[in-house]
């Protein structure tokens, strides 16, 4: 198996590891009475990120890796994991808010507002930079500024005391 396989295998299982874990804490939150916020923009982000990965997994090949760019992605997955980590069961990859908690605002959210957003943004450019794909690396960076653009101000209306 050649490192852009083994790169793209790491990714992908990290991404439906994580789609199992954020539909039980979806789940979870929900029968705890919270509520969903930007429910119409989420099947468009998912398709934008799954489109993302058959366009990464279609192109890499034998696609030489770039070790810089190797361990930037390295670096951002030890942010992935403390982002995860800081919000534990309130983890999800919707904008569930739940009933009577404030907002994180340890770990992570202590620096920025959207930490996990940040390592996304890092994330899109950076995997197909890593393997000499400047033109993925550009489109989707534009397709997910678009999607944070709706979805980050959706999160901040939930968020925002009514």
């Amino acid at each position: 198996m050649t490192l852009p396989y083994a790169i793209m295998i790491f990714i992908t299982l990290q991404r439906i590891s994580e789609l199992i874990i954020a539909q039980s804490n979806t789940k979870a939150l929900l029968a705890r009475g919270a509520v969903e916020f930007g429910r119409s923009h989420y099947p468009v982000m998912v398709l934008m990120h799954a489109s993302w990965l058959a366009v990464l997994w279609a192109m890499v090949g034998g696609a030489p890796v770039n070790m810089a760019l190797l361990a930037v992605f390295a670096v951002l997955q030890a942010m992935r994991v403390w982002v995860l980590a800081t919000l534990g069961r309130r983890w999800t990859t919707r904008i569930i808010v739940p009933k009577d908690e404030a907002p994180i605002s340890s770990g992570p959210f202590r620096i920025m507002r959207h930490p996990n957003y940040f390592v996304v943004i890092c994330e899109i450019a950076v995997v197909p930079l890593m393997f000499g794909l400047v033109w993925v690396a550009a489109l989707y960076s534009v397709l997910n500024a678009a999607m944070l653009w709706v979805r980050i101000r959706a999160e901040n209306a939930a968020y925002s005391p009514a």
